[in-house]
């Protein structure tokens, strides 16, 4: 499994409940784009239109060999693949707890598919930022004081 984008602010904005794998209908030229880690989901998030999922707000920059694309947006929303069970589990949660569905991390698995990770998120308050960064900070220095002792 190689890691090709990864949204870091995710978990920084949101307590991340639940996560699903989900595939990408993407073009043969936003395939190559993505391999040759031409994508960016800072930002971005999973809509409905219609009971589907799209990916939304993600920026995939045209492949640089595919020569002319007439008309090609890198902004476009593109459509996810999950379970119809996944799909129903996501859409009952978003509308009855008011949760988020946020890309985590995109990623190749075994044979070569582009998959995407998403989750179920919550919205963190400015009180929740402040204890999770001075959690990591207890942590880095708990992990310093036992490199320097050992």
């Amino acid at each position: 499994m190689k890691t090709i984008a990864l949204n870091k602010r995710a978990s920084h904005d949101y307590h991340l409940l639940e996560h699903f794998e989900a595939g990408l209908v993407l073009s043969g030229q936003e395939v190559k784009a993505v391999k040759n880690n031409q994508i960016s989901i800072k930002g971005a998030f999973v809509t409905f239109s219609e009971n589907q999922p799209y990916l939304t707000n993600a920026h995939i920059s045209p492949y640089k060999f595919a020569g002319d694309l007439p008309g090609y947006q890198p902004d476009a929303p593109r459509k996810l693949l999950l379970k119809k069970s996944e799909i129903k589990t996501l859409l009952g949660k978003k509308q009855s707890q008011g949760l988020t569905i946020v890309p985590v991390k995109i990623f190749t698995n075994r044979r070569g598919l582009i998959k995407l990770d998403i989750a179920l998120a919550r919205g963190k308050k400015q009180f929740d930022k402040r204890a999770s960064i001075a959690e990591k900070e207890t942590k880095r220095k708990i992990a310093r004081s036992i490199r320097e002792k050992g």
